[in-house]
């Protein structure tokens, strides 16, 4: 359930980090993005591999704020055949508020709440997701440098379940840290690296990662994006960003 939390989080940041940006859409622009994430999982010789097809739609209310969507279908394989689970995730509504924008300095700040709707008991009982409304909220920084961008997230939300005695509920806490390099026109590549605490009544448990990925922009409309992510698991992300009006 950590990996699944991390790929929705991953899924309403700007492709393919799992670090967002300030960046909002501009008053009436859209932004549509679709990936497909691969995360594998290695426990006590048994690997469980899992499969997100997320699809995330932004629209620029102002030039300030953005309202976002998010949907996603999950198919998770594992050693043991019995548990295999395929179907929806839970749905993530939100929207971010760039506050603050220093022209000068070029520092920026956002936050960015949401709302993640619940699964099914059939879904959460598969592993798909989580059965009651949960909540977030990530503060964002960005800083433009010569070479790109820096960009700093501090999450904090909650998940909660239907059947608290198999999946008790949590909070989660998250911190992460992108630098976004500009290769020419064309070409950026990124270095991300944060980690995620999970704490339940019965303990807390800590997941980091790395990620390095890159984006290659055939235009100002179009991206195309790639990622490798290690840590405590690995995974592959590769996804399309549209930006239209």
């Amino acid at each position: 359930m950590i990996g699944l939390c991390m790929a929705a989080s991953a899924a309403c940041a700007h492709q393919p980090l799992i670090t967002d940006d300030s960046g909002t859409q501009g008053t009436g622009g859209n932004q549509l993005e679709l990936a497909l994430e691969r995360d594998r999982i290695d426990r006590a010789g048994v690997t469980d591999t899992t499969r997100t097809l997320p699809v995330t739609f932004m629209h620029g209310l102002s030039d300030t704020l953005d309202v976002f969507a998010s949907i996603s279908h999950i198919s998770s394989r594992s050693g043991f055949p019995a548990v295999d689970a395929s179907g929806g995730g839970n749905p993530v509504l939100g929207l971010k508020w760039r506050f603050y924008d220093n022209a000068s300095s070029k520092t920026s700040v956002a936050i960015k709440p949401q709302y993640v709707l619940p699964t099914s008991s059939a879904g959460e009982a598969s592993g798909l997701g989580s059965g009651r409304a949960s909540y977030g909220m990530t503060a964002i920084l960005t800083q433009e440098t010569g070479f790109g961008a820096i960009h700093a997230n501090l999450l904090a939300g909650s998940t909660r379940y239907r059947d608290t005695t198999t999946n008790p509920d949590a909070l989660l806490f998250q911190a992460s840290i992108a630098s976004v390099w500009q290769l020419g026109e064309a070409w950026k590549l990124a270095l991300d690296v944060g980690g995620k605490t999970t704490r339940t009544a019965s303990g807390r448990n800590r997941a980091d990662y790395i990620e390095i990925g890159g984006v290659y922009s055939p235009d100002k409309d179009c991206d195309f994006a790639f990622g490798i992510i290690g840590g405590t698991d690995h995974a592959l992300t590769a996804g399309i960003t549209w930006r239209f009006r």
